[in-house]
């Protein structure tokens, strides 16, 4: 088929980013950030097709966050960055590109300039990346932490991505790679095989995030201003009849009785949808999901709690933290604890240290004491652009 393909890679754990959903699921100013970077391939005049590497288990995760974008399927990545590309690129093989483009998911600002710098380059060139002058002053340290040396700068650059090749140049260098571990970008294993690479100008705008102090940078970086941060609060009653489960925070549990309701009568997370619409004011989930429409008879709750997040991210904004607390006296919340904040940590699409659940009883007071129903009580913090 010809053209330019860009292939975005993000297969990895993002282990030294912590939390339990991976960086590039992360919102950044309200939206995901592998969202951003995918997006700005995809409407790029010069890419013609975008393809994502994500992990296996990451689906659910990349279908949210790339919703009605127009894409490639993605495709399951290897165990190592160079492994996730050499099968990226082999999975384009039937559609022939003339020239790839392979980026990070974790670099959310190329800018269609250095993309277009990069393309261009490739009428000269088999391969070429873009990298920026080294400006500090570098020095090599010994084991005991002290000043060992230092180098001489001249000549060194740091290298970025998107890096564009010829497909089929490096198709063939990843392929006569296979095995190695030593090669820490795609530039190094075109150089295995004598390709040359040009250099073109990078940008310091084109960033890549690594730590939650580089995605704070970030998300500063595209409010213009300082951040303002706001907190709502929800709460929520169901009754429990006769039945044989429990929904709470997403999460089923064994029980003698059954929470009741239009929807799934999830009163945790309807509690915790609250306090998100109430966080940038826009009312609450009854004004959005009337009980009196069929439509959301026995609905999933998540519905609802994506539905808030979303208008968060509308706005701008991201979820900072959100804290819900369950009262009732059956059933035992403690041993789903950690399957509720992984839940709602995704469906938010932050970290799960950034969800609190806890549960509380009534002491046998009041409806809750007589297990006439459950209760639950929420707050959501929500930063906003300045």
């Amino acid at each position: 088929m010809g053209g330019c393909v860009a292939l975005v890679v993000g297969a990895g754990r993002g282990r030294r980013f912590g939390g339990d959903v991976p960086k590039q699921y992360r919102l950044l100013a309200g939206e995901p950030m592998l969202r951003r970077t995918l997006r700005a391939f995809a409407e790029h005049p010069g890419v013609d097709a975008v393809r994502a590497v994500i992990h296996p288990d990451d689906r659910d995760l990349y279908d949210d966050a790339v919703a009605e974008l127009p894409l490639l399927d993605p495709v399951p990545g290897g165990a190592s960055r160079q492994d996730s590309v050499r099968l990226g690129l082999q999975s384009l093989i039937e559609r022939a590109p003339d020239r790839v483009l392979i980026h990070d998911a974790a670099r959310p600002f190329p800018s269609p300039d250095l993309i277009g710098r990069v393309i261009a380059a490739l009428d000269g060139a088999a391969g070429a990346i873009p990298a920026v002058p080294v400006a500090d002053t570098l020095k090599r340290g010994d084991s005991a932490g002290l000043v060992a040396g230092t180098v001489d700068r001249r000549g060194l650059w740091r290298a970025q991505t998107p890096q564009g090749f010829h497909f089929g140049v490096i198709l063939a260098a990843h392929w006569a790679a296979m095995g190695r571990d030593d090669l820490t970008d795609d530039a190094a294993v075109a150089e295995t095989t004598g390709t040359a690479v040009a250099l073109v100008p990078g940008s310091e705008e084109n960033v890549k995030v690594t730590t939650q102090e580089d995605l704070d940078k970030a998300a500063r970086g595209l409010g213009g201003g300082t951040p303002e941060f706001r907190t709502g609060s929800g709460f929520d009653v169901h009754r429990l009849v006769e039945g044989d489960r429990v929904t709470l925070c997403g999460v089923e549990i064994p029980h003698d009785r059954r929470l009741d309701g239009h929807s799934d009568a999830d009163v945790a997370m309807h509690a915790l949808t609250d306090a998100v619409l109430g966080a940038i004011a826009e009312g609450d989930i009854g004004s959005h999901f009337p009980p009196t429409d069929e439509k959301w008879r026995g609905a999933p709750s998540d519905v609802f709690l994506r539905h808030a997040a979303d208008l968060v991210s509308r706005r701008g904004g991201a979820i900072t933290h959100v804290d819900v607390t369950i009262i009732c006296e059956r059933p035992k919340i403690g041993p789903h604890r950690d399957a509720m904040r992984d839940r709602l940590a995704t469906l938010l699409g932050v970290a799960a240290d950034r969800v609190s659940v806890k549960a509380t009883t009534s002491e046998k007071l009041g409806f809750t004491g007589r297990g006439e129903g459950i209760a639950a009580q929420a707050s959501a913090t929500v930063r906003l652009s300045g």
